[in-house]
């Protein structure tokens, strides 16, 4: 059993209806994902500027420094001040070679 008007005219009107209403819900789709992706934004915290990556096991001493950001970072990073970092190297810690945190900050190996 069908619900829809048998003739064209009516059809018509009822495509053109439905094809608006459709074009409003997306409207508000849109606006309610690009709310949400901005709340994502603002509520995203900063990166710390730098990372120090610890090895596993006991004592778990520094293995790698990174700049914040690095796509290679691990679990085991901890945020870090520009002048740990600096120790860190000075001590002979590896420094990551993708985000290159020794460069950043002026520290050369």
């Amino acid at each position: 059993m069908s619900v829809l008007p048998p003739d064209l005219p009516r059809l018509r009107t009822l495509v053109t209806y439905l094809r608006g209403e459709l074009r409003r819900t997306e409207a508000a789709l849109a606006a309610a994902e690009e709310q949400e992706a901005a709340a994502a934004r603002r509520s995203a915290p900063e990166p710390a500027p730098w990372l120090v990556e610890r090895g596993i096991g006991v004592g778990r001493r520094p293995v790698r420094v990174h700049a914040g950001g690095c796509w290679d970072t691990s679990k085991r990073c901890a945020p870090a001040t520009a002048d740990q970092v600096r120790r860190l190297l000075a001590e002979g810690v590896q420094a990551c070679p993708h985000c290159r945190p020794d460069t950043a900050l002026g520290v050369l190996e």
